[in-house]
């Protein structure tokens, strides 16, 4: 591990102070950034997210794909979290933190409003980001992109009764462009790229030629994960500065839901006999939300000032910290988890 990967928490640290920073006093200038947009979809962020995952999905043997039945378990593990048991406990933490532990500290006319955002925050996967996730605690590629592949399929239709269940509406508006651009985006473009690009390599060098890209592609994808922090800070600097608060009370349920789910997805892997390179990804992608999918939903049905933008804001302001500190957690806990799975 290099001297950049290693002080990798104290450069996210900066990143945050810098881009909180920066959106304060240059308004303007991240104002014109975020409203480069397609259908909600914030296109440098894009770009960024481009430049992460296009060297992850390098690391996929597409012919092996096949093999990937084998993980059924951590699959199914993976579902029962996302679907089952993640909206469901936001839903949840919702009610007992919002309504109850800090509801004096809240405007009452916007608790129904945050609710919803936190809602839509947990009933969508993470579709871009868990390709990082996973190769930072050295995860089975193959396993992570049939596992988004099928949260994509099921999101399809899933994703506005479940909303339309816990809101208590009786339906909802879902921002199809949204979803279309973003899986085409952050799944179909980049990986036609990394088949074209591996097969490439694999002619022109061999083995040897694709793991020198790799080698020289690390650091671009850490550089690019850290720039993404900045702009996403950079977004919201006004607002954390203006209503610290509300977003610490937002982050609240947000954190405990993410390691609760994270956690439960790991434990039942473990209890499982799943391998860790399955497991570790499996609880990262139970935990990790499709934040863009829920800030466009929010703003189309409550309006872009509303409560339930705001929280949906503060799930995308916290989803790099505290996926990094998942990570660590499963990457310092491998020797113990495989204790148990070799003991089975």
């Amino acid at each position: 591990m290099g001297l950049f990967e290693r002080y990798l928490t104290l450069w996210v640290a900066l990143c945050i102070v810098v881009g909180t920073g920066l959106g304060h006093f240059m308004p303007g200038a991240f104002a014109a950034l975020g409203g480069m947009e397609v259908a909600n979809v914030n296109l440098p962020v894009a770009a960024l997210i481009w430049l992460m995952i296009i060297p992850m999905l390098l690391k996929v043997d597409f012919g092996a794909m096949r093999e990937v039945g084998r993980h059924w378990r951590g699959i199914g593990v993976t579902l029962f979290v996302n679907w089952a048991v993640k909206p469901f406990s936001m839903a949840l933490l919702g009610w007992f933190f919002l309504r109850h532990v800090f509801a004096d500290w809240l405007p009452a006319d916007q608790i129904d409003s945050y609710m919803a955002g936190l809602i839509l925050l947990a009933a969508a996967p993470c579709t871009a980001m868990v390709f990082v996730w996973s190769n930072l605690c050295r995860g089975d590629a193959n396993f992570t992109l049939s596992q988004v592949a099928l949260n994509d399929a099921i999101m399809v239709v899933a994703f506005a009764p479940l909303v339309a269940l816990l809101l208590g509406l009786s339906s909802i508006t879902v921002p199809w462009d949204t979803l279309a651009l973003s899986v085409g985006l952050y799944i179909l473009v980049p990986v036609a790229v990394a088949v074209f690009l591996r097969r490439w390599l694999l002619a022109h060098g061999g083995e040897a030629r694709l793991e020198r890209v790799l080698a020289r592609l690390g650091p671009v994808s850490l550089v690019a994960l850290l720039a993404t922090l900045v702009l996403l800070f950079g977004f919201q600097g006004r607002q954390i500065v203006e209503q610290p608060l509300i977003i610490a009370i937002l982050a609240v349920p947000i954190l405990i839901q993410v390691y609760f789910n994270s956690g439960l997805a790991y434990l039942l892997n473990r209890r499982l006999g799943v391998a860790h390179c399955v497991a570790g990804p499996s609880a990262l992608i139970g935990a990790s939300n499709f934040f863009e999918l829920a800030v466009a939903t929010a703003v189309a049905l409550f309006g872009v000032h509303s409560g339930a933008a705001l929280a949906t804001v503060v799930g995308v302001l916290i989803e790099v910290p505290v996926m990094l500190s998942v990570v660590k957690i499963v990457n310092n806990t491998r020797p113990w988890y495989e204790r148990e799975v070799r003991a089975q």
